[in-house]
């Protein structure tokens, strides 16, 4: 299906990415709505063994759909990418590469769990081009594990980021989610402080939210788990946020931490700046020239389009010029380098004084950057600039 060009700035004149969604799973956690499966709920046609070749069909109809571009990152998530074989998703880079073409210096990320790579996957992965890997570590100790339901040993994390250092990566980053039920500010401090201690280069430290519709949601309703206060919580991300700054990790967005502006996400800071993005694979959503759609969910739907010759699109819209501003705003104001001012409305600009004088926030060369205090009201401050 040819894409429109919409209102924003011409596409070439930004960044492109390429996610890969991988929606397989060893077990499904209770917490996440992801669009993951295990391999007993999946039916005939959306195999481990034959979704490479699957999402292979849609990189060349993405092609065909919007043109090469140079790629500047690939995204590898889901799910968990490396329940493939390292090969595959090898192959699947590849694609990207001859289909699109891969900039010098792309940026080519695979998310993992601790215990779902080996040294030998990882020497594959990184000899087919990948360069940087998010390790899923979540927390440290075993009690909160098992409540969100993880089933990796924190014990073997250090082994994990040592051989993916071995192999050659050059980035490597850390996953962890504060909050979850049970944990007290000591579990969350041992979680922060071994992550630390595993030498990353990035760390992402996320609140768990409880996603309606799924099992964790259900046990919070029928009082089986006690979600902590906001107080709590907050608390929980100024500890770490003193920590990173204290080990040499800055932020450079709410919930993210970098040991230098080389080390930040790239894929991640192309979706804040609203730059454009092809998704691959059941779920993935795209944003490309001013039109923004997903495609079917169901990997067994994915997959019979696509062996039909038809796309896997589902359903899509066009961004207009006033929701663009609205998420301009919004994911401006989550970034270190700011909002510029230059943005708001007469409104939004008339309610800088009071985000200043409540000190959530500082301005500097015509931009608005959050305080560590703004940054805990962060849909606030939006909300007081939007209104």
């Amino acid at each position: 299906m040819p894409l429109t060009e919409g209102p924003l700035t011409h596409p070439g004149e930004r960044s492109f990415g390429m996610y890969v969604h991988v929606p397989f799973c060893s077990v499904r956690c209770g917490y996440c709505d992801f669009n993951t499966y295990t391999a007993n709920e999946l039916g005939d046609g959306a195999t481990r063994e034959s979704y490479a070749d699957t999402a292979i069909g849609e990189v060349r109809l993405a092609a065909e759909q919007v043109g090469r571009r140079p790629v500047e990152t690939v995204f590898f998530g889901g799910g968990t990418p490396t329940q493939l074989p390292a090969g595959d998703l090898v192959r699947l880079l590849g694609a990207i590469d001859e289909s699109f073409g891969l900039v010098d210096g792309v940026e080519v990320t695979t998310e993992a769990n601790p215990d779902s790579v080996t040294p030998e996957s990882l020497a594959t992965l990184r000899a087919g081009g990948f360069n940087r890997i998010s390790f899923g570590v979540q927390s440290a100790v075993p009690h909160v594990l098992a409540t969100l339901d993880r089933t990796h040993d924190p014990a073997g994390v250090p082994q994990a980021v040592r051989w993916a250092r071995e192999a050659g990566f050059d980035q490597v980053s850390v996953d962890l989610i504060y909050g979850t039920p049970g944990e007290s500010m000591t579990d969350w401090r041992t979680s922060v402080e071994q992550a630390i201690a595993l030498g990353p280069d990035h760390i992402s430290a996320y609140a768990l939210i409880v996603e309606q519709g799924t099992a964790f949601a259900r046990k919070v309703n029928r009082g089986e788990v006690v979600m902590p206060d906001d107080d709590e919580t907050a608390d929980k991300y100024v500890l770490a946020d003193e920590l990173f700054t204290a080990a040499g990790l800055g932020w450079y967005e709410l919930s993210n931490w970098a040991r230098d502006e080389a080390a930040q996400c790239r894929h991640n800071v192309l979706y804040w700046h609203s730059d454009d993005w092809f998704g691959i694979g059941p779920g993935a959503h795209s944003h490309v020239g001013g039109e923004r759609w997903w495609n079917v969910k169901h990997p067994a739907a994915y997959a019979q389009r696509l062996a039909a010759g038809e796309s896997p699109r589902h359903d899509g819209e066009s961004i207009d010029a006033a929701t663009a501003h609205l998420e301009r705003i919004m994911l401006e104001t989550r970034l270190r380098t700011g909002l510029d001012l230059a943005a708001l409305s007469p409104a939004g600009r008339e309610a800088i004084p009071d985000v200043l004088g409540r000190g959530l926030g500082t301005v500097t060369d015509g931009r608005l950057v959050l305080t560590r205090d703004g940054r805990l009201l962060a849909d606030a401050v939006v909300r007081q600039l939007t209104d």
